[in-house]
């Protein structure tokens, strides 16, 4: 790979990490409830969900446009950045909540139990997550580019919506039974895997169109279309 310089580039390295911090900080710490005129499968007519759902599917339509612009080692760089992020927020997480709060300070006696229901995710769940993002990131990064040359570039929805597919499959399947299996029965950790998963690769689905016109856009801006046909496919590098 040459070692030319695009303008978008870092912008979306900063968009993908701050909507993974979004999900593993901000997401988590909610669980919401919405009530539906209808039913749905798995989940009846009251749909039930983590509030990081918002979040992460935006992670993987990122990791779509940098792959399928800029191939996948660059698309390899930012998934580093994003882990590193990950882990660099989680300690830094754990430090803030173990110091010892100031007994005289008269919003410590309510700020530290939120702190700690907020920031202190378990061990399993803090675990999961992280292993679960490094994995499927990767695999989807794999599989659209992969994908792309056996294309030729053409149908880019069947790449983006397939790399998802498998890509968000791993991720669902590494993060449930790791986080929360022992912790709630068989069922439910089937059932919200399941779920989970349908959702993420539906919100894939419904912005294909503006995925279409993002990378198109950002093929014309930065005149590159780069296809992996000699890349070493190898997650441990950060080579171009």
């Amino acid at each position: 790979m040459t070692g030319r310089h695009y303008r978008y580039y870092d912008l979306l390295m900063a968009g993908f990490v701050a909507v993974l911090l979004c999900s593993n900080l901000i997401g988590p710490a909610k669980v919401c409830a919405i009530d539906l005129p209808f039913a749905l499968p798995f989940t009846g007519e009251r749909l039930v969900f983590g509030s990081g759902n918002m979040f992460f599917p935006i992670s993987y339509i990122f990791g779509d446009i940098l792959t399928e612009v800029y191939g996948f080692a660059r698309a390899r760089k930012v998934i580093w950045a994003g882990f590193g992020a990950m882990l660099f927020a989680t300690v830094m997480s754990w430090v803030i909540i173990h110091l010892p709060p100031a007994g005289e300070e008269p919003f410590n006696a309510t700020l530290q139990p939120a702190l700690e229901v907020v920031f202190g995710g378990t061990w399993r769940i803090v675990v999961a997550s992280i292993f679960a993002f490094w994995i499927g990131d990767f695999i989807n990064a794999y599989v659209l580019a992969r994908m792309k040359v056996l294309t030729q570039g053409r149908w880019l929805w069947s790449r983006t919506i397939g790399s998802t597919i498998v890509g968000q499959g791993v991720d669902s399947l590494v993060f449930y039974p790791i986080a929360f299996l022992g912790v709630w029965s068989t069922d439910i950790v089937l059932t919200a895997l399941l779920f989970n998963f349908l959702f993420k690769v539906s919100v894939e689905v419904l912005v294909t169109p503006l995925t279409y016109v993002v990378v198109n856009a950002l093929k014309r801006a930065e005149q590159e279309d780069f296809y992996d046909q000699r890349t070493d496919f190898t997650p441990f590098s950060l080579e171009d």
